[in-house]
């Protein structure tokens, strides 16, 4: 007798499976489960987007003061801080970057942030830098955490800034699905990967956890002119230092 047969015997007089059906119905699924045990279950992973944060004069004038970094205040983006990849990560960054309004403006959505991602980042220290992507910028898939790399980052966030109208196409951040079980590893190949993109919309920021795959899709810049690029104030939440372990810190505001 299949499954579909138990199922359709009905107690006469509730009109309901009797108890024994149930049972039987129970012990047919446990010995034949139906889903394959190849199966990769997908999640989606959770991103916080706030538009219009900073508001047009303040993110007007960041702009400005992005588009000022020129010259030796620019390098070639390094992967792991340290390591020049062009085929994984081509653009530019200023490390020295300051945007003290952008912290503070992170500060005041913080606790809607961590109640949202299910993260804890009170004591945290900000880490941050400005990038920017012109004609054929990308970063391919990374994640900007690991138990080997940087495992102190427990929130990242990406505040975007450039002229409107927007004068590249491209760019977009490209955040792909968790699978199960959840590692930090890849799973599967990237090909069968699912995900979503996020529109690098100006004076808008992104919050999502450092284990989550990402990627910068590349950008078209037609007149490479450095004003026109695609700025992007790139940082992270990060645990105490340990080496500085027992100096006080200032605790978040409330």
């Amino acid at each position: 007798m299949t499954t579909q047969d138990i199922a359709a015997r009905h107690d006469s007089v509730t009109g309901r499976p009797s108890e024994a059906v149930e049972q039987a119905v129970e012990q047919a699924v446990d010995q034949q489960s139906l889903v394959c045990t190849d199966a990769i279950w997908r999640l989606p992973v959770t991103v916080c987007r706030i538009t219009q944060f900073l508001g047009e004069q303040t993110a007007g004038a960041l702009l400005e003061r992005a588009i000022a970094s020129t010259g030796d205040m620019l390098k070639p983006s390094r992967i792991r801080d340290r390591e020049l990849v062009p085929d994984i990560r081509r653009s530019r960054s200023c490390p020295d970057f300051a945007a003290p309004e952008l912290t503070a403006a992170i500060d005041e959505v913080l606790e809607a942030v961590e109640h949202t991602l299910g993260v804890s980042c009170r004591y945290t220290e900000p880490s941050y830098s400005l990038n920017v992507h012109n004609d054929g910028d990308y970063y391919r898939p990374h994640q900007d955490t690991s138990a080997e790399f940087a495992p102190r980052r427990l929130l990242t966030f990406v505040y975007y800034l450039h002229r409107t109208p927007r004068p590249f196409d491209g760019g977009e951040l490209r955040v792909f699905d968790a699978a199960l079980p959840l590692h930090t590893d890849t799973t599967g190949k990237w090909q069968e990967r699912t995900w979503r993109d996020w529109e690098p919309e100006h004076d808008s920021i992104v919050f999502f956890l450092p284990t989550a795959w990402h990627e910068v899709r590349p950008v078209s810049c037609p007149g490479r002119q450095h004003a026109d690029s695609r700025f992007a104030v790139n940082g992270w939440l990060c645990s105490p230092d340990p080496a500085h372990h027992g100096e006080p810190l200032a605790p978040r505001s409330p």
